[in-house]
């Protein structure tokens, strides 16, 4: 690959609250780092907390009492760690007013505080419109976007660049639309050779339909959605990969559904992969998600993919060629949608259209964008 290497060394900045191995968002960072080191820049990760010494880290854990202070003194902290350490740039992946660069891989806040107040009571809504963690946040991102500071915005998908278009006061300019990459190695239509033995170990009918879900924070991804759906597929199954605190309570709802004996709850797991494999279809009705990986995995696996308007993902997504899309809390759609794909034999041609549409967007894909962008930041600086 090229690395489009600089002849001046740069050191470089990349701050993350919280660096768990097993994360998404930290994969991403991971992968930055590497490229910006392949050009040959120190790159430095500023972060709360590391597993060991290392001279490419530097640990910044400021007090964390309430959920305000802890967003508020570490961005503090670090952005003073970074200017004391002279960093020619600073790239954030926190809403850190002052950053040089900022990933927006959450999103816009405000534009999930809205979605979220759908499935609140009016009571909660206005807890929500008064609590001083969400106001902070909402005045940190103003703050972050429209700060004289910024350089560019490294957006994920079309739907946050336009969300942050259209909130702040931004020069177009600087909102730069970089896809996630997807190993479409790894991520192949030959993981089907894993769905005998994955359904096997899980006591799933070979010929069954299977949906699988695959993420971390059920309420807004749509788990219960998902469940409540399957009562209408009187024979499909339905895979949930990933952990939640919430978790106890949609294996009850299945109880109460009676749907139990369909649904297997498998947690978190090291290989993700046999499971694309032994599916049939990839259901995420999440409230509001930027573009999550799993999506892109699952088309690069050969699954269609039932999601919703606010997510991403919605944006590589052809209605009734490669999957579909309806609102997140639009249940009939959903239902039509996942009965449509009640057949193994129209849910493979549908998922050969999405391998087609998701194989542009490789690892390499992204690493030539993001070569590009730092090459023209560290240029100008």
């Amino acid at each position: 690959m090229e690395t489009g290497l600089i002849s001046k060394k740069y050191r470089i900045a990349m701050i993350r609250q919280r660096f768990r191995f097993d994360g998404g968002g930290e994969r991403i960072v991971s992968r930055m780092k590497s490229i910006l080191e392949n050009q040959g820049h120190d790159v430095t990760l500023i972060t709360r907390k590391w597993q060991e010494d290392s001279d490419a880290v530097i640990c910044c854990n400021p007090p964390k009492w309430t959920r305000v202070l802890r967003e508020s003194l570490f961005a503090k902290a670090a952005l003073k760690t970074a200017r004391e350490h002279g960093f020619d740039l600073v790239q954030s992946h926190e809403r850190i007013p002052g950053s040089m660069v900022y990933r927006a891989g959450d999103g816009v806040h405000a534009s999930w505080l809205e979605q979220r107040s759908r499935t609140m009571s009016w009571l909660s809504r206005q807890c929500q419109r008064l609590s001083s963690y969400h106001r902070y946040v909402l005045k940190a991102e103003k703050e972050l976007f429209e700060h004289p500071d910024l350089q560019a915005v490294i957006c994920n998908s079309r739907m946050v660049q336009q969300e942050i278009a259209e909130r702040f006061s931004i020069d177009a300019s600087k909102l730069k639309l970089i896809y996630n990459g997807v190993d479409t190695d790894i991520y192949h239509p030959e993981l089907r050779k894993h769905r005998v033995t994955v359904r096997k170990e899980l006591n799933i009918p070979e010929n069954a339909s299977v949906y699988l879900f695959v993420g971390s924070g059920f309420q807004r991804k749509g788990v219960n959605r998902l469940l409540k759906a399957l009562k209408e597929i009187t024979k499909g199954y339905a895979i949930i990969v990933g952990r939640d605190k919430s978790m106890k309570h949609s294996e009850r709802l299945c109880q109460d559904w009676g749907i139990s004996n369909r649904v297997r709850f498998v947690g978190v797991q090291k290989e993700v992969a046999p499971y694309y494999g032994a599916a049939d279809a990839f259901v995420l009705p999440t409230l509001y998600d930027p573009f999550p990986n799993s999506i892109m995995e699952a088309m690069a696996s050969g699954l269609p993919v039932i999601t919703s308007t606010k997510c991403g993902g919605a944006e590589f997504i052809q209605n009734g060629e490669n999957g579909f899309i309806c609102d997140a809390l639009d249940q009939t759609s959903m239902v039509d949608a996942m009965k449509y794909l009640d057949s193994n034999e129209q849910a493979r041609i549908m998922g050969e259209n999405a391998r087609k549409t998701i194989e542009p967007h490789t690892l390499l894909a992204m690493n030539n964008q993001l070569t590009s962008l730092y090459q023209n930041l560290l240029s100008d600086s």
